[in-house]
């Protein structure tokens, strides 16, 4: 089976809408099957100019400006919006798309992006996590003309038309994390992907072992959940290309090609291949250089084809 290759990006750290449109339109000319971005409002370091943009106003004018790339987050966070906008949101977009979004959503983590922008950070999230991704898929699944209720600990909803109706008949959840037992549980229970963003390599392949058997004891089918890594991106042609990009985003060679797909193109066909023999169906290819288009045509040129 071919690895499914995404393209992931992270815009706080600095892009408009129109650069992040140039990449999305790339990624869907060059035939990558997705295009995602991170949900943050503050900059990891440097100046993050000119600002951070919010995802679902995002992706929304990508529905409209590009044809036939999936569009998603990876990773919402619950914090950021209750969870009756997000259904309202992710549902519009969905038809504005025509059926090519996806939810990925956490329990978020960066306090000083909170801070920055005046949102509470609670100390204790999962539970809001869980209880969001009840109301989701509960109000996406009412029949219409019916109504939704929901009596959480911290959401109650009451005689909700849940409306509107996604175009997709279930939108994909994505959820991720590395907790030992909650997080494969709610996996389990709730999304169409796991994700393991950024994990060390050796450790991958038991985490899939460990998210099968949370499929198992939630009673779903072995291999029903497909299973995605985000990993750091940084290819050249040569030595010499490489070691450029590498310099352009602020990282060591050495470093990325422990970490990430990096190297030249046979380094990274060979680091895709081993993903897909452990398991891995998706990879999320993390590029940091929204400037540098000719990086993704490598990739789909050289990388893709072989995998």
């Amino acid at each position: 089976m071919a690895l499914d290759l995404r393209i992931f990006t992270e815009p706080q750290q600095g892009a408009s809408y129109d650069t992040q449109l140039a990449v999305a339109k790339a990624t869907e000319q060059l035939g990558f099957s997705a295009f995602f971005r991170s949900d943050h409002y503050l900059a990891m370091g440097g100046d993050g100019l000119p600002g951070p943009t919010d995802s679902w106003t995002t992706l929304a004018g990508l529905a409209r400006d590009t044809d036939t790339v999936r569009l998603g987050t990876l990773v919402s966070s619950a914090t950021f919006r209750h969870p009756g906008v997000l259904a309202i949101q992710v549902a519009q977009v969905d038809q504005m798309s025509g059926g090519r979004v996806e939810l990925g959503l956490g329990t978020g983590w960066f306090a000083a992006e909170h801070a920055a922008y005046g949102i509470p950070f609670p100390e204790k999230r999962f539970g809001i996590l869980t209880e969001q991704l009840e109301i989701l898929t509960g109000l996406w699944g009412t029949p219409v003309g019916e109504t939704f209720d929901f009596d959480g600990t911290h959401y109650t909803i009451q005689d909700s038309p849940a409306l509107p109706k996604p175009a997709q008949e279930q939108v994909p959840i994505i959820v991720g994390g590395g907790g030992p037992r909650r997080t494969p549980a709610l996996a389990a229970r709730f999304a169409t992907e796991y994700n393991q963003s950024f994990p060390q390599i050796e450790e991958i392949g038991p985490r899939i072992g460990v998210i099968e058997q949370a499929l198992s004891d939630a009673g779903r089918a072995p291999g029903s959940l497909t299973q995605s890594v985000a990993l750091v991106l940084a290819v050249g042609a040569d030595e010499a290309e490489f070691t450029r990009r590498a310099a352009a985003i602020g990282r060591e060679p050495a470093e990325l090609r422990e970490h990430g797909v990096a190297g030249t193109v046979s380094e990274a066909v060979d680091r895709l291949a081993s993903l897909r023999d452990q398991g891995v169906q998706r990879v999320y290819l993390q590029v940091l250089d929204l400037q540098d288009l000719d990086h993704l045509d490598l990739v789909a040129r050289e990388v893709a084809p072989q995998l």
